[in-house]
């Protein structure tokens, strides 16, 4: 093990960031570790239906606090993509080819999911599935797809918004909800928030890659502002508190973004910044910088297979029960109304997290790009992590 960390540590070039690797890693299991600890799969009338743990257990809401780390993939894309399209523009690339690249890393393992859910869902409906369980496992998948597409497009749009300081995004989303909220707009208007909103991070990024600025000072900054203007949206304008999504509420803060999510991914920015200096001594050990690296060249691979790992794991619980087993399981697949629920989900997480495994190591090779390496080839797939 400590051979392989030393071998990937000089695989790694000199200049890199790795504090880069490591928020985007943080950001990843921040929402994996959310979408397993807010969504519960209940057995209702012989379907399953999705019920959120916030809807009953209310006092838990800062768990979304924690585990909602949107912003911070959005900064490090901002910072990322900037950097990489202006060294693009230094060795002579098009944009087209830089375009590709970069996308192209993105919806590879996406169409395998896509596929391979298709095919699922098609097995289950002439299978005899109730409609309802069907459709409430696809939403599962395809719910988190929302974030690459709007990642997507901010790539696209680099050469446009890498120079956009984020107050002109951030002025925008203040007028879109002073506009719904306080003057009675029309609703619809708030998804003009879903470009402006993950812009505010997404722009941060791109500054932060152009100026280089010192992050301390700046993080502190971030870090007070945004979370006196939370505070303040949520306890004066009646913001919700919680900032995922809630079954029932008025209001979401994230579909479409609110003021308040985006302030709140100022406050999440902010943190990410204070945290890029101790990342950077602590990431210098190769044992820690490994386990980050890995995590990375398989990021798409966990997010796009999260979901499914717990469904897997959920989906046997009930066949395992049967009619004549133990029934529905604490934790896994019963009404998330009590203390006991939310002890035995935290009892399932290894379980999901073994379940996530397997499904990382039957298509991670679809994000590397489609081909497992042979033995004779594994010297050049060490270099990944130079591209990673």
């Amino acid at each position: 093990m400590r051979d392989l960390a030393r071998r990937i540590d000089a695989a790694t070039p000199p200049g890199r960031d790795r504090s880069l690797d490591a928020l985007r890693a943080l950001a990843i299991l921040g929402v994996v570790l959310g979408h397993w600890l807010v969504t519960a799969l209940t057995v209702d009338s012989g379907t399953l239906r999705a019920v959120s743990p916030l809807s009953r257990l209310p006092e838990f809401t800062p768990v979304s606090w924690v585990f909602q780390t949107l912003a911070v993939f959005f900064l490090v894309g901002g910072r990322v993509a900037a950097t990489s399209h202006a060294a693009a523009l230094t060795h002579g690339t098009s944009y087209r080819d830089w375009l590709a690249a970069r996308l192209g890393r993105l919806f590879r393992p996406v169409a395998v999911v896509l596929a391979v859910w298709a095919a699922a869902a098609l097995a289950m409906t002439v299978g005899g599935v109730p409609w309802q369980t069907v459709r409430t496992l696809g939403t599962l998948v395809l719910s988190p797809l929302w974030f690459l597409l709007v990642l997507a497009a901010l790539t696209a749009a680099t050469p446009l918004v890498a120079r956009v300081h984020p107050l002109w995004p951030l002025a925008v989303v203040l007028h879109v909800d002073v506009i719904r909220f306080g003057l009675g707009g029309p609703g619809w208007l708030g998804w003009a928030n879903v470009a402006a909103g993950w812009l505010v991070p997404y722009c941060l990024g791109a500054l932060w890659g152009r100026h280089g600025f010192r992050e301390r000072p700046v993080g502190w900054i971030l870090l007070i502002m945004g979370a006196s203007a939370t505070v303040l949206l949520v306890v004066l304008a009646g913001y919700p508190a919680s900032m995922v999504g809630v079954p029932g509420a008025a209001v979401s803060n994230l579909n479409p973004p609110t003021l308040a999510a985006v302030t709140f991914g100022v406050t999440q920015c902010g943190a990410a910044f204070l945290l890029v200096g101790p990342l950077r001594r602590t990431l210098g050990r190769p044992v820690v910088w490994a386990a980050v690296a890995l995590l990375n060249l398989g990021a798409m691979t966990v997010f796009l297979w999260h979901q499914t790992a717990m469904m897997a794991v959920t989906m046997l619980g009930l066949l395992a029960g049967g009619p004549t087993g133990h029934g529905p399981l604490t934790g896994l697949h019963t009404v998330p109304d009590g203390y006991d629920w939310v002890l035995a989900r935290l009892a399932w997480l290894p379980v999901f997290g073994l379940a996530l495994l397997v499904c990382v190591a039957v298509f991670r090779t679809y994000e590397a790009g489609g081909r497992r390496p042979s033995r004779a080839r594994r010297p050049a797939a060490r270099k990944q992590v130079r591209r990673a």
